[in-house]
């Protein structure tokens, strides 16, 4: 799929990796708001493609007390504000095959969860709504393995599908980025997004919430951009220590168009090198 076709994105000829980027879950909605305005101006000043990512609800916690939403509801009518007030696509998560019409009513772009993306129901479901599906990339599985995701949706009648990789798992604790997979699966004929808070997670805490190591976020990003993804997924937030999920690995709101402003840079020498040599990193 070509990016074009997501609804309401724009810079989409820039030439410009996109963005998938908010907060992990929608807290309410002057928050949702306030990181929507910090990342549109972002975006905006530099050309990059963005569509705002937020989850309705977060299904898959640790605890039993761990915050999982406002309602659903409420949390995609926050989503959909959103869109209509920035003119922007959004995103979100869906958990099971029965939640892909509902969501499919409010948000552009479906998401899997990586846990979720052999579960052929959902993906089934998701494909049939229309929109743009994007499947996150099991910490489990083999980037080659990912063909199987995709098919699932191409024979449900929907071409639009793209990948994200979030790490694969390293121990019990900790994920790793191997890069080779970008190119990989985008010869499945599919954008490739890297997800670059959650590849930085620590999981199965003893405390039963997932640590992270943040200040390597430029750094996972930048090698990103220098393999050639087409895309960049993170989280961010304006106080990620109070944030009510994955506050331990989200990049602080203040530091997204500086990091933003990096990768541009280094997106274009990515292509002038290209250019240049014929050989296409």
């Amino acid at each position: 799929m070509n990016i074009n076709s997501i609804p309401k994105i724009k810079y989409g000829d820039s030439n410009q990796f996109f963005l998938l980027a908010g907060p992990c879950a929608i807290e309410g909605e002057e928050m949702a708001m306030r990181i929507a305005e910090k990342a549109v101006s972002a975006t905006d000043k530099l050309k990059i493609p963005y569509v705002f990512k937020g989850s309705y609800r977060k299904a898959n916690r640790s605890r039993i007390d761990s915050f999982t939403g406002i309602g659903d509801k409420k949390a995609l009518q926050i989503l959909r504000k959103v869109s209509e007030t920035f003119d922007i696509p959004t995103i979100t998560d869906i958990h099971s095959a029965e939640e892909a019409n509902m969501a499919a009513e409010y948000v552009d772009i479906l998401q899997i969860p990586a846990f979720l993306c052999r579960q052929t129901d959902i993906l089934v479901a998701a494909a049939k709504t229309g929109k743009v599906v994007n499947i996150k990339k099991g910490q489990f599985l083999a980037p080659e393995s990912m063909i199987f995701a995709i098919n699932k949706v191409r024979d449900s009648g929907n071409d639009a599908v793209m990948v994200t990789d979030r790490g694969t798992m390293f121990g019990y604790q900790d994920l790793i980025v191997d890069y080779r997979g970008i190119p990989v699966m985008q010869k499945m004929g599919v954008p490739v997004v890297l997800d670059i808070t959650h590849s930085l997670q620590q999981p199965n805490q003893s405390s039963g919430v997932t640590g992270g190591k943040p200040e390597l976020i430029e750094t996972i990003a930048r090698a990103g951009i220098a393999a050639g993804c087409d895309g960049i997924f993170l989280e961010t937030h304006f106080d990620p220590s109070n944030a009510k999920s994955d506050g331990a690995n989200m990049l602080h709101l203040n530091y997204l168009e500086t990091l933003l402003k990096k990768l541009t840079i280094l997106r274009d020498a990515v292509l002038n090198l290209n250019s240049e040599t014929g050989y296409k990193i």
